[in-house]
């Protein structure tokens, strides 16, 4: 038991015994994310990974950091913080996973107003089943108390996460030519991004967020809006195991225009019919609602498409296949051609 205590810390709004309690309370979700290589209990001042090189040839250190931006809005406004932790996770991995690199481990960070360690905890599990998502272990952390820095009843969550890649199978996008497929792997709704024009539009601090909508096909505005982001490692990971993957884009903030060409060589750009594009409900509700127009709406929403992998045309059906064996459900979104354009929808 840790006897560490000081009153004149508590008077100024810091509580050193409530992080000692958060830690005890979150030991069950992060005991299930060790894997292997994990080789250091939760607690200590670093975090230590032995990773297994079995089978790579020339291994390379892949990382990532990002947090959960605005969307954490909406878990306090719910009072949910069991899913947060996810998107946190997603948004890290889902950027590694696009140089083909398995994530090993995962950091999270935690600044809160006021810690009470229940809130922690369930921020925590949400965290941890990220990391089981993923395969990645949770193997350390950091939570701050900031009283007067941020409210009592919020608090920010970021984290990063490290992987290892096979050098020789990293993508390369100066291997992709006009003609080459662009698979879509759908998103499981809004994600992580465009938060801030998302809680704009809605006023969801006025909002209903509990009352079912009939555009969201009867769910509500605030269990569709905290959808937690979908991990794509592991069927990344066989989709990598299968095929030479030329390309791969996470679809985060910027949508389509920003983040497809960012996979792209000079001179090639990505052809995509909007009829192909499958987009969710969610935001087909918030361009009606925001009269946000077509290209904004590509521009800062995934649109129903969480990532997009390019694969040479004679790949194409396989990495289909390897996909939805794994899960997902996968389709052609378009093809690469010569433009300068980046994205061209038609």
């Amino acid at each position: 038991m840790n006897h560490s205590q000081s009153e004149s810390y508590a008077k100024a709004g810091v509580d050193i015994t409530a992080g000692y309690r958060a830690v005890e309370l979150m030991k069950a979700s992060v005991q299930k994310t060790m894997t292997a290589g994990a080789i250091t209990d939760i607690g200590g001042f670093g975090g230590v990974f032995e990773p297994d090189l079995t089978g790579i040839t020339r291994p390379v250190l892949v990382s990532g950091t990002d947090g959960v931006g605005t969307k954490l809005k909406m878990a306090f406004l719910m009072d949910k913080h069991d899913t947060v932790g996810i998107d946190c996770v997603a948004m890290c991995v889902n950027d590694i996973i696009c140089c083909g690199a398995k994530p090993l481990f995962f950091l999270d960070y935690i600044a809160c107003g006021k810690n009470v360690p229940e809130k922690i905890a369930d921020i925590v599990s949400g965290v941890a089943e990220g990391c089981i998502q993923s395969g990645a272990a949770l193997i350390g952390g950091e939570t701050a108390e900031m009283p007067g820095f941020y409210p009592i009843d919020e608090y920010d969550l970021a984290g990063f996460a490290v992987g290892m890649a096979d050098g020789n199978k990293v993508p390369d996008r100066n291997t992709i030519k006009a003609g080459d497929v662009l698979i879509a792997l759908p998103s499981s709704g809004v994600h992580s991004n465009g938060f801030s024009l998302v809680r704009k539009v809605f006023d969801v601090e006025n909002a209903d967020l509990k009352a079912p909508v009939a555009e969201l096909g009867g769910k509500s505005l605030g269990e569709t809006l905290l959808t937690p982001t979908k991990i794509y490692v592991k069927p990344m990971l066989a989709l990598f195991d299968a095929i030479p993957v030329k390309a791969v884009s996470h679809i985060t903030g910027g949508g389509f225009y920003e983040n497809i060409p960012r996979a792209l060589p000079h001179g090639i750009a990505a052809e995509i019919k909007k009829d192909d594009v499958r987009v969710l409900p969610i935001f087909n509700y918030l361009a009606k609602v925001g009269d946000i127009p077509e290209r904004d709406m590509y521009n800062t929403f995934n649109m129903g498409v969480g990532m997009v992998v390019t694969v040479a045309p004679e790949d194409a059906d396989q990495a289909l296949e390897v996909l939805r064996a794994n899960g997902e459900d996968a389709y052609i979104l378009g093809k690469t051609v010569e433009s300068e354009e980046g994205v061209i929808l038609c």
